[in-house]
């Protein structure tokens, strides 16, 4: 376990009160739990930035099943990247409308580029990435 330290920071207090707002509107206990979810979240963008760093993530696809081999490519370009799509979670929304949720681990460039791939195939109607941390390190 790591060593506690405090130190101050200067702010405008306009700038304080807005960021008190935002504690209160999401709930944090105190400032330092704020500041420190800040920092963490900047740490994790710039992993994702620099691309050669392990990452996990979601990869949201909505999708019209009927759209004629969409279904079979999705599944796939799954397939191509067995060593970075750990599971898969497929939704019936509606009649036609179907959500896959993949769940993905590896370095951060390559889901990108799998999730780039998977969201621009005909007929996906909207896709998402969401990357984070493994938590090593945080």
């Amino acid at each position: 376990m790591s060593t506690l330290t405090r130190f101050g920071i200067s702010m405008d207090s306009k700038l304080l009160q807005r960021f008190d707002a935002y504690i209160t509107e999401h709930g944090y206990a105190n400032r330092s739990e704020a500041v420190r979810d800040l920092v963490r979240e900047r740490l994790v963008q710039k992993s994702w930035d620099k691309g050669d760093e392990e990452m996990v993530g979601t990869i949201t696809l909505v999708f019209d099943h009927h759209q004629r081999d969409l279904t079979e490519k999705l599944t796939s370009q799954q397939h191509d990247h067995h060593e970075t799509v750990l599971s898969a979670m497929h939704v019936h929304l509606d009649h036609y409308n179907c959500l896959e949720v993949l769940a993905v681990r590896g370095k951060a460039s390559d889901i990108q580029h799998i999730a780039d791939h998977l969201i621009s195939v005909k007929g996906v109607k909207h896709g998402k990435l969401v990357m984070t941390a493994t938590g090593k390190g945080l």
